[in-house]
């Protein structure tokens, strides 16, 4: 409030209540940035799928039997945004492969699951799921 009422210059001395109703009676009002919302998945795009084999089941006790995966984004000091591609073992919650690019081709998805497989021995079985969004 000390830089509104240095620039509303109202001369008058008092609580930064009164100068918000001052600011208020003359019209001035903050400007607030809107924020920033990436597009994401388009889920119900029409286009075929596979079928989610993980609703029937119940959550896996072993290591490395089902694997998910995720795209989101990071906001980067600069302004822009970074993509990343994570892949979590779904017993242990770990993070077993992930990638971060300036953009989201096929290539992030398939080295964050390269970097899984060189990671974690591969068992007999694995199932790997996605969300089976698509991006705008």
């Amino acid at each position: 409030m000390i830089r509104v009422a240095r620039r509303l210059r109202c001369g008058k001395r008092g609580t930064k209540w009164a100068v918000s109703d001052y600011a208020w009676r003359w019209g001035l009002r903050a400007l607030q940035p809107k924020a920033f919302t990436p597009r994401t998945a388009d889920s119900p795009h029409g286009l075929r799928c596979a079928p989610n084999r993980l609703l029937d089941q119940p959550k896996p006790t072993q290591a490395n039997r089902v694997w998910v995966s995720d795209i989101t984004y990071l906001p980067l000091a600069n302004g822009d945004w970074a993509s990343l591609c994570a892949f979590q073992a779904m017993a242990s919650k770990r993070v077993v492969g992930w990638q971060v690019g300036a953009t989201m081709p096929e290539e992030l998805v398939t080295k964050a699951l390269q970097r899984a497989f060189w990671s974690q021995p591969l068992t007999p079985g694995l199932l790997v799921h996605s969300d089976r969004g698509r991006t705008r």
